[in-house]
C-alpha cells in the first residue's frame, strides 16, 4: 500500500525544484526525502523526475502526477493544521451552515464573545444539510428539510418572502391594480420594472411568481448583485423592486427606505429549523446558538412594521 508521506514529499520536491530544500521544508533528512521518492517511484512504475544540475525537473508522468493529487493532498495539510490546532486547545470548536445574509445580520456581532472556536460555512441549504449528515457541519439553520433519520429539526421563527420596492418608485399604478384585484396587470406593469437579483439565484422570484401568477417569470433582474443584503443598500431610496425576506428588511420599510409593495395574493412563508444530529457532545454549545437566534428574531419581530 502506497504510503500518503510518499505524496507530500513528492509534491513538496515537485514545488521546491530540489532534494535539499524538500527535506528542509518538511523538516526530514535529505536521505530521507531520497527514499520517499525512489519508493513512490517504484509503486507507480514511472520515473517522476529527471535529475538536473539545479533543479529536479518533472517528467511527464511526474505532472501527471502532480495534478492529480494537489488538491488531496493541500485539503489533508489543511485538515491536518485545523486538528492540531484544535487539539492544543481547551476550546471547542464548532462547524456551523446558514446563509450568509442570516449571519450577517443575527450572528456576527456575538463572535467575539463565543465562549468556542467557530467554523462558518455559506452555501446551498442542501448542500449544508448533506455536510451536516455526514459530520462534517455541527449546526446547521434552515427553511429546507433533508430526509434522515439521524437529524433533528427543530423550529423557532418564520420568514415571509415579500415584494419591497425602493422608496423613489412610483407604485400608485400597481396598488390601484392590486385593490382592483387585476393580477394581469400587476403581473405586466411588474415585468416591465426594473428588478434586483441575487448571483445565480432566480427561485426566489420564481417561487414568488408561481404562486401568485401560476406560472415562471418571463423576465431576468436588471443588475444581479453578491447577496440580499446588497439588493437593500442598493434598493434603499432607490427606484427598483425585489423579492426577499420580511426579516432582512424590517428595519429599511420603518425608516421609509423601501416600500412594502405586495405579500402576495399567495403569501410564501418558510419556517425557520435549528438542524443538528440526533447525537452530538456539543449540546451546551449549540444552546449557546439557539439563545442567540431566538433572542435576535424575537427583537427583530418586536420592531416589526404593520404589514
Amino acid at each position: 500500500m502506497v504510503n500518503l508521506e510518499w505524496f507530500r514529499t513528492f509534491k513538496t520536491i515537485y514545488e521546491t525544484g530540489s532534494l535539499t530544500s524538500a527535506a528542509a521544508k518538511l523538516f526530514i533528512s535529505q536521505p530521507g526525502v531520497s527514499l520517499h521518492l525512489n519508493s513512490l517511484e517504484a509503486h507507480v512504475g514511472y520515473k517522476l523526475f529527471d535529475r538536473g544540475t539545479r533543479r529536479m525537473i518533472p517528467t511527464e508522468h511526474g505532472k501527471i502526477l502532480y495534478n492529480s493529487i494537489v488538491e488531496g493532498v493541500d485539503k489533508l495539510e489543511a485538515a491536518e493544521k485545523h486538528f492540531f490546532r484544535n487539539t492544543h486547545s481547551d476550546k471547542t470548536s464548532i462547524s456551523i451552515g446558514m446563509c450568509f445574509e442570516t449571519f450577517q445580520v443575527v450572528l456576527e456581532s456575538h463572535i467575539g464573545d463565543l465562549p468556542f472556536d467557530l467554523i462558518t460555512k455559506f452555501g446551498g441549504y442542501d448542500e449544508m444539510l448533506a455536510d451536516l449528515d455526514k459530520g462534517l457541519l455541527d449546526f446547521v439553520i434552515s427553511p429546507q428539510r433533508f430526509d434522515s433519520i439521524n437529524m433533528q429539526y427543530t423550529p423557532f421563527s418564520s420568514e415571509k418572502i415579500i415584494l419591497v420596492a425602493g422608496a423613489q418608485t412610483d407604485t400608485s399604478t400597481f396598488i390601484k391594480m392590486k385593490d382592483d384585484g387585476d393580477l394581469r396587470g400587476c403581473e405586466n406593469w411588474l415585468t416591465g420594472q426594473i428588478w434586483f437579483g441575487t448571483t445565480g439565484d432566480m427561485e426566489t422570484i420564481r417561487n414568488f411568481w408561481l404562486a401568485n401568477f401560476r406560472k415562471r417569470p418571463d423576465f431576468k433582474p436588471n443588475y444581479i448583485v453578491p447577496n440580499k443584503l446588497s439588493i437593500i443598500r442598493c434598493l434603499s431610496d432607490k427606484k427598483g423592486l425585489a423579492i426577499i425576506p420580511d426579516f432582512l428588511c424590517r428595519k429599511q420599510i420603518e425608516n421609509g427606505e423601501l416600500n412594502l409593495l405586495w405579500e402576495g395574493k399567495v403569501p410564501l412563508e418558510n419556517t425557520l429549523h435549528f438542524v443538528q444530529r440526533k447525537k452530538t457532545i456539543y449540546e451546551k454549545e449549540l444552546q449557546i446558538l439557539k439563545d442567540i437566534f431566538v433572542k435576535e428574531f424575537e427583537s427583530e419581530l418586536a420592531v416589526q412594521p404593520n404589514f
